[in-house]
């Protein structure tokens, strides 16, 4: 998840300094909404979920062979699982992940700095459910290795597993790990001195402290072996030495494992993925990212190499532009294809975050979305709604309302979050799951670089109306949906039967079929793998 980092100009802090830790919003946001609705029947599920997942770790495949030995690609089953949270827990979840993500660690002088942010749900209606889903898979860490459930984070930079150490509730009702049993442990002294181990119980070592809006988890830093799969590396994790009982005991997962650039890590050895470069144990150096659309389609990570048979369309890339989060430029966005000069010249940033359960943008971007698509709470106009599309890389990635609307018994809102981050790092949108059970992801260390396709489901509509080549033939547009400079829209009541008039136009007279994914420049990136 995409957390604000308060020294994004250096690597890692000074021990004198607070050291930042960014968590993502798959426990920060959604699970303390599950907090806040009493969640014994999302822990049985949690329970049964995460024995599910556990006994998936022989459906996982690859050629890696180990430290030190390149070569390597491995894929990881995730277990998808849905969750309902009503819609006031949800803003609650949001400003504690925006707070999370401004925690610091304690140093040896025990001091702490922590700011504050907003954000919230947005939409018109009152309190009502909306729903999300979470995705995570199996690691192992230790010789011989101990097994946790993770979820897997592009949007926060380090590795953290509750410590054998911690006899908090919210810690034994885990996997926790024992380094007494793992003859390759090490206790790490200083996160910026990650050669030097602690000698003795009782010497001086930092403690991380890491603040959510409905508790906190403290924890030391270790360094032993770690496998995703197959492929293994010597990294340096976080063991969290106590935790409050919420929001982890309502987590159906152990841990975290941030896979963001290392910028956001506690330093270069905390970073799991360049742990997995440095050793040269992947093909490439890249990893993909497919999440199912339903809880029946498998979900997968695969570190080493992406997999054509998971798009629809072919890859074109996107430069990261800031690197830390896999950060990327967004040129619009766009309503039926039409641009809506919200991006003030191509300006926007949005974090790709495989950790954030919902998608969120600045409050002023959002809200005039939410009024343009004008979603009816009674769900009445649910089947003349407009693709919410947005332009980056010289293409539109749309969505269909089904993939931004959150239906359900209770009626229809548009499921955008809003979270004001301030500079440097923001303003910034995040993509979520939404967006990527949508398009398929690759991240790419050696160009720094995003790359996109559509995910290729069984029940796909047709992909020339999702994902479109500016290169090719201008789609054509409803001019009605064009945002006006005071953020209404230009349409009159009579603007749903514009849009059906539009789409029984479009389904008499289908336009030529692009080229979809032509990239807009020559690239020698497809090369790599």
């Amino acid at each position: 998840m995409v957390p604000y980092h308060p020294y994004p100009w250096r690597p890692w802090p000074p021990r004198s300094a607070s050291a930042p830790t960014v968590l993502s919003l798959a426990v920060v946001g959604v699970l303390a909404a599950l907090s806040c609705t009493g969640g014994l029947a999302a822990a049985a599920a949690a329970a049964a979920a995460a024995a599910a997942a556990a006994a998936d770790h022989d459906t996982t495949k690859g050629s890696g062979r180990g430290v030190g030995v390149g070569g390597g690609s491995h894929s990881i089953r995730l277990h998808r699982q849905s969750l309902a949270f009503n819609q006031r827990a949800a803003t609650a979840a949001t400003r504690n992940y925006y707070n999370a993500h401004q925690a610091h660690a304690h140093g040896r002088d025990g001091t702490r700095e922590h700011r504050h942010g907003h954000g919230h749900l947005a939409s018109r209606a009152g309190s009502r459910i909306v729903h999300a889903s979470e995705y995570y898979g199996r690691i192992s860490i230790g010789s011989p290795p101990q097994h946790f459930l993770c979820v897997f984070d592009t949007g926060s930079g380090n590795l953290l597993i509750p410590s054998k150490e911690c006899t908090d509730a919210a810690c034994t009702s885990h996997k926790r790990f024992d380094t007494t049993i793992s003859t390759s442990a090490v206790d790490i002294a200083f996160a910026d001195e990650p050669m030097k181990a602690v000698q003795k119980p009782g010497d001086d070592r930092d403690v991380v402290t890491i603040t959510f809006g409905t508790g906190e988890m403290s924890g030391v830093f270790l360094q032993d072996s770690v496998c995703v799969g197959t492929i293994c590396c010597n990294a340096n994790f976080i063991a969290a030495t106590e935790e409050s009982d919420e929001p982890f005991s309502l987590v159906p997962f152990d841990g975290i494992c941030g896979l963001s650039l290392p910028q956001m890590s506690e330093g270069p050895s905390f970073n799991l993925f360049d742990c997995f470069i440095r050793d040269k144990v992947l093909k490439s150096n890249v990893f993909s990212v497919f999440f199912g659309a339903t809880d029946n389609e498998e979900s997968e990570i695969t570190f080493g190499e992406y997999k054509p048979e998971r798009m629809a369309s072919e890859l074109f890339w996107v430069k990261v532009t800031n690197p830390g989060y896999w950060q990327v430029a967004m040129d619009d966005i766009c309503i039926n294809n039409m641009p809506q000069n919200l991006c003030n010249n191509g300006t926007c940033q949005v974090a790709v975050d495989t950790g954030t359960s919902l998608m969120a943008g600045p409050m002023d971007v959002i809200e005039r979305l939410v009024e343009t698509l004008n979603v009816a709470t009674d769900c009445s106009n649910y089947h003349t709604l407009p693709d919410l599309g947005f332009k980056m890389g010289g293409h539109i990635l749309n969505l269909r309302p089904d993939d931004y609307v959150d239906k359900g018994e209770d009626g229809c809102s548009v499921a955008l979050m809003t979270l004001d981050i301030p500079p440097p790092k923001g303003p910034l949108f995040i993509f979520g799951d939404p967006f990527l059970r949508k398009y398929y992801t690759v991240y790419d260390r050696d160009s720094l670089s995003v790359g996109f396709a559509l995910a290729n489901h069984p029940d796909n509509p047709n992909p020339k109306t999702l994902l479109i080549s500016l290169d090719d033939e201008p789609p054509a547009a409803n001019a009605s949906m064009l945002l006006q400079t005071n953020g209404s829209s230009a349409g009159s009541a009579g603007e749903e039967g514009v849009v059906e008039r539009e789409r029984e136009r479009e389904r008499e007279h289908p336009p030529r079929p692009p080229s979809l994914l032509r990239k807009t420049q020559p690239s020698s990136h497809q090369a790599v793998l």
